[in-house]
């Protein structure tokens, strides 16, 4: 089986240790890189600043993306990460505390997989989170890896 990874983009503290918890205990917390920005995010995907050397190609199997961030808000790292062609298919996950109507709707127009919004109490933040793990680790087939093209 090829190597999967989540990366988790969350600004909020105390959401990124309750998912990082829900996918220990369900026993998917082996490769999760955790950003906390949107410029970040796009620097992790692109392999640009901090992450330079990263091998672009080596993509996380699924992006859990925060809405309200830092720097660059979640619909515009969608949008981008859309818009090139290394990352077009690659399952994003909006995972925000957000459930305004125009978020959900421009989160499925920029091409979002699933939009979940996160529930307030821990057990069942902790449910949810396990269950999206499990679905986009386990069970779901992603897309092939694009080839890349000479330029």
């Amino acid at each position: 089986m090829e190597h999967r990874s989540i990366l988790l983009v969350e600004d909020n503290s105390k959401d990124e240790i309750l998912t990082l918890r829900a996918l220990e205990k369900c026993n998917l917390a082996n490769d999760i890189v955790v950003v906390r920005d949107g410029a970040e995010a796009l620097d992790y995907l692109f392999a640009k600043g901090d992450f330079a050397g990263r091998d672009v190609g080596d993509l996380p199997t699924v992006v859990l993306l925060d809405l309200k961030l830092p720097k660059i808000d979640g619909l515009e790292v969608l949008r981008q990460i859309r818009a090139d062609e290394r990352t077009r298919r690659l399952p994003v996950v909006i995972l925000t505390s957000s459930d305004e109507e125009k978020d959900i709707i421009a989160g499925y127009e920029l091409g979002a997989n699933s939009y979940v919004r996160k529930p307030v109490a821990f057990g069942n933040f902790s449910k949810a989170v396990a269950e999206l793990g499990r679905y986009w680790l386990i069970t779901n087939e992603p897309p092939p890896k694009a080839k890349s093209r000479s330029k």
